[in-house]
């Protein structure tokens, strides 16, 4: 299922990940124009490149996001349709060659490309950094840390964005979303929204079971919600990369404070539709009653880059303010 988008989700979440606070970094001094680049990934390796990346592999959405915002296209990108699907902020042109399914890209395709640098998010198989090390550089973005996603970003973003000679570029995409989000914490304040409670989820059915996956704390997406002043509702647990907990809809009655928005992402099946609508437990939960659910835009990438936070919160901020 699309939506089990990142690189892993904990088996207690729904399916498997972990991950530690350690950020990548820069080590090497600012290099001239198109002179050697030495950049620190998520691994702790330090990655040397002859020249800035002109020709970029992405294995993963959000990095994909990221790459594209910089003024980079990339020549290959895993499972383009479902970026194409689930990412509609910042479009991919039509002759980028697909490589596979992002969990098990083609490295023959990957080498096919003949790239200066495959990008690949911590968590997929580390046999597949392996062997595609034999053939050309590649760079281990973090891609999600639950402990500071705001900090790891900023770091995703400047290590990206030195390997491919857009520093500037990066630092302005990281200015431009502090600076909207901002904006926006402004705008709910002042409505007198500020603190209004949330949660925001996705979902997917099996036969008649409506699984759940609410944001906790430290997801991107709560991130970007508490910035503009929300505060996330969800105490359920969490997994430590992503942010992500499991319920159903059961487990949704504990959100009893009548002020409670939910949002939610449906970029293909929409269950809280088609799947809860005639269900007497969603009927009756606060949130529902009161007509404060939210589905947010199809396209929104939940586990994406600056473009994609700025597009979550502007989705916030326009329900808080309305």
């Amino acid at each position: 299922m699309r939506l089990l988008a990142p690189a892993l989700v904990t088996t207690a979440v729904l399916l498997s990940a972990c991950g530690t606070t350690e950020t990548p970094t820069s080590t090497a001094p600012a290099s001239a124009a198109g002179g050697p680049v030495t950049v620190t990934d998520s691994r702790g390796k330090e990655v040397a490149l002859d020249a800035p990346a002109a020709k970029v592999v992405v294995l993963e959405w959000g990095e994909t996001e990221i790459v594209t915002s910089l003024g980079v296209t990339p020549v290959g990108v895993a499972d383009v349709a479902g970026y194409k699907t689930w990412n509609s902020v910042v479009p991919l042109p039509a002759d980028v060659k697909d490589v596979g399914k992002r969990n098990e890209p083609s490295v023959d395709s990957i080498v096919a490309l003949d790239p200066d640098l495959v990008i690949v998010a911590e968590g997929r198989d580390t046999a597949l950094v392996g062997r595609l090390e034999q053939y050309v550089p590649v760079v281990v973005t973090k891609s999600s840390d639950a402990a500071g996603n705001f900090d790891r970003l900023r770091s995703d973003v400047r290590m990206i964005a030195r390997a491919v000679g857009k520093s500037a570029e990066g630092d302005r995409l990281l200015s431009d979303m502090d600076t909207a989000l901002a904006e926006g914490r402004e705008a709910v304040e002042a409505k007198g929204a500020g603190g209004t409670p949330f949660v925001m989820a996705d979902g997917w059915s099996q036969g008649s079971t409506v699984s759940i996956r609410p944001f906790g704390k430290g997801s991107l997406v709560s991130d970007a919600a508490e910035a503009v002043g929300f505060t996330n509702a969800w105490t359920g647990d969490v997994d430590p990369q992503w942010g992500l907990g499991a319920t159903d809809v059961e487990g949704l009655t504990a959100l009893t404070d009548p002020r409670t928005m939910l949002f939610y992402s449906a970029s293909e099946d929409d269950v809280f539709t088609t799947g809860l609508a005639q269900n007497p437990v969603w009927q009756r939960l606060p949130f529902v009653a009161n007509g404060k659910v939210v589905k947010l835009e199809p396209g929104t990438w939940t586990f994406g880059g600056p473009k994609s936070v700025v597009h979550v919160a502007e989705q916030f901020v326009k329900a808080a303010t309305a």
